[in-house]
């Protein structure tokens, strides 16, 4: 059994096929996946989709760093999402972070966004999906501050903050988010030619902090590279982070699946 722990199967993409995307997920030993939204809107949405498939479909509620200029209501937001927070579905508040590399929402803007909510994932207790493009550093400079904050206060998320979803740093920083309880995400690139860096980072970080996710429908995995990404194809994403680190591919996926129900506080699958 694999958990994809991002795949935003709420995107229109999936809207010709998305009972057989489904179906071939289960059929591939896929049994679970989150679906991050991106706006109060998306995160309606991926829970009525949680509703109808049932078992196994979570949903980490939300605004992604670029949707913040469009999507962000300050107070009205965070009650939304407060009120989102609450449904059995959810195991996370997601997509949240940080992006330097579109230029849709002022960077001054996307702190504040994410500084709120991160004190709703502590309010809730609910882990943090984070992204991060061309801005790792400043991200985790803020989630020290965070993490530090957690511990003074005792609380226990800081023992499982969160996860640095479609990892997109360097050895270095990925260690640095590790030593502050974080899990790294591993995502398609893992598998590209150009992938040297990313192959390092799941050879570096100690596999009880490792996750496999594809972030679809985006960044599919070789060999279905350029094509529109699925959950079924997280066994790639898998089976490289086990050729990378010389193991069994069951036990990346034994291991994997079990830090994300460590995580995100999953049922047994």
């Amino acid at each position: 059994m694999w958990v994809d722990t991002h795949a935003h199967l709420h995107l229109s993409a999936f809207d010709p096929d998305r009972d057989a995307v489904v179906a071939r997920a289960r059929e591939a030993g896929v049994t679970a996946w989150i679906d991050p939204a991106l706006d109060v809107a998306s995160a309606r949405r991926a829970l009525a989709l949680a509703e109808a498939y049932g078992a196994g479909y979570f949903v980490a509620v939300g605004v992604h760093p670029n949707s913040v200029a469009q999507a962000w209501r300050g107070a009205a937001t965070l009650d939304a999402l407060r009120d989102l927070a609450q449904h059995p579905a959810v195991v996370a508040i997601g997509e949240i972070g940080l992006d330097y590399y579109r230029d849709y929402t002022p960077p001054r803007q996307q702190r504040a966004a994410l500084e709120a909510q991160l004190a709703l994932a502590a309010e809730v207790g609910r882990p943090v999906i984070l992204h991060q493009r061309q801005s790792v550093d400043d991200l985790l400079a803020l989630l020290a501050d965070w993490v530090a904050d957690l511990r003074a206060q005792g609380h226990p998320l800081a023992a499982r903050p969160g996860v640095l979803h479609s990892f997109s740093g360097d050895v270095d920083q990925a260690l640095r988010a590790v030593e502050l309880g974080f899990f790294v995400g591993i995502t398609g690139p893992v598998t590209f030619k150009n992938g040297e860096v990313m192959r390092a980072v799941a050879r570096a970080v100690p596999l009880e902090r490792l996750l496999v996710e594809t972030d679809a429908p985006f960044m599919a995995p070789h060999p279905h590279r350029g094509r529109r990404n699925e959950p079924a194809w997280v066994v790639w994403v898998g089976r490289k982070v086990a050729e990378v680190r010389n193991l069994a591919v069951d036990e990346v996926r034994r291991q994997t699946t079990a830090n994300a129900q460590q995580l995100f506080y999953l049922p047994k699958l």
